[in-house]
């Protein structure tokens, strides 16, 4: 049984913000019933009963319609961010409509009151802790713009509400990183429990066959002693990839990154580096030394088992180049296509399909005669 993946993490962050916005729906329903209640309660003393009842209803239906809209990821664009403040606002600037001059004297509750709160702390939720403080002084002075006088209450409650958009926004954004953290660190502890399950079902099937083809095809000789000894060659190369992945397995656990130079083949290849460690995310650096393996690897099978080839890293600050060479036959024009409708993917999947899932590219340069070159650029992280 395949070990399940671990969660994307960029998708748990989103689930994340998924759930904060259904809390917020919750915030709307319990602050538009409040509103609902208080004004109904002092219904008597508007001056225009009949737009107040629109407005309510403009509450009631954009409650519905909001939370609806940031439930999804792919409808929470600016607009909706945008217009959901801008709905806000435009309440607050109706209170003077329908407010009495007795309520507006008094400093009365605007007719939206604490409704437009969620308006602002959606912006803290999914958007920039700026953008959500500036959220935040709109509707501040839109409602200072209805008050016949600023009252300690109205800058107090100013006050509160600059400090939850900050607040919100900042937990917000730590608790993405944090399931963003948790999410990889799943993924990798799925990946590598894989890895274990994989080493020990070619442990136990593969090189026990290898083994015995070995054995068998050197007491039979003649012809089988060949079959034996390039058993025993396949052996020794599977044991010794097993090997390199336990060691690949134990600096990962070690720290976030790991030296590339580190985990490139040595002897009997030529490996040129800038002189100085190449750091890279450990599961990105793995990923790229198991791509040079595989170009190696082909030097071995095409061109000889003690065949120069040389390994060339360069360090350009945002992404890693690794440029593997050989002088053998090069490979013929329409080769590599041939290959793959046979069934042969280990260019297509063991060295570009790596690069393209490491958001790189890898680039063959190969003529018959001249030899060939593999230049792999990858993104550092």
């Amino acid at each position: 049984m395949a070990v399940r993946p671990g969660p994307d993490p960029e998708a748990a962050a989103d689930q994340v913000e998924t759930t904060l916005f259904r809390a917020l729906g919750v915030l709307r329903l319990v602050v538009l019933v409040y509103a609902l209640a208080l004004n109904l309660a002092r219904f008597e003393e508007f001056t225009r009963p009949r737009l107040l009842l629109v407005l309510l209803g403009v509450m009631v239906v954009w409650t519905g319609f909001v939370s609806w809209a940031f439930d999804a990821p792919r409808r929470r664009g600016l607009p909706l961010y945008v217009a959901d403040l801008g709905v806000a606002v435009g309440l607050l600037l109706c209170t003077p409509l329908v407010e009495s001059e007795a309520m507006l004297e008094r400093h009365a509750s605007t007719v939206p009151t604490f409704w437009v709160i969620p308006a602002v702390l959606a912006w803290a939720v999914g958007r920039h802790w700026v953008q959500a403080l500036g959220a935040a002084a709109v509707l501040s002075l839109a409602d200072l713009s209805v008050r016949v006088e600023a009252a300690g209450r109205t800058w107090g409650n100013i006050f509160l509400l600059l400090l939850a958009a900050g607040v919100v926004a900042y937990s917000t954004r730590t608790l993405r990183v944090a399931v963003e953290i948790r999410a990889r660190a799943e993924r990798e502890a799925a990946a590598h429990a894989e890895r274990l399950r994989l080493a020990r079902a070619v442990h136990d099937g593969v090189l026990q066959v290898l083994a015995l083809v070995q054995r068998r095809g050197t007491e039979a000789g003649g012809s089988m002693a060949e079959v034996g000894r390039l058993a025993g060659e396949q052996e020794a190369a599977l044991r010794a990839l097993v090997q390199a992945q336990d060691h690949v397995d134990a600096v990962d656990t070690g720290g976030g990154s790991v030296d590339l130079l580190e985990l490139l083949p040595a002897a009997p290849y030529t490996v040129s580096g800038p002189g100085r460690p190449v750091p890279m995310p450990a599961p990105r650096a793995r990923e790229l030394a198991a791509v040079v393996a595989a170009c190696l690897d082909n030097v071995r099978r095409h061109v000889g088992e003690d065949a120069p080839a040389w390994v060339l890293v360069e360090d350009l600050g945002g992404s890693v180049v690794v440029t593997v060479r050989d002088e053998g036959p090069g490979i013929p024009p329409g080769r590599l296509d041939e290959a793959e409708r046979e069934g042969r993917l280990g260019v297509r999947e063991s060295i570009r399909g790596r690069v393209a899932d490491l958001g790189g590219e890898a680039r063959l340069v190969s003529a018959p005669g001249q030899g060939t070159e593999w230049e792999l650029v990858v993104p550092r992280g």
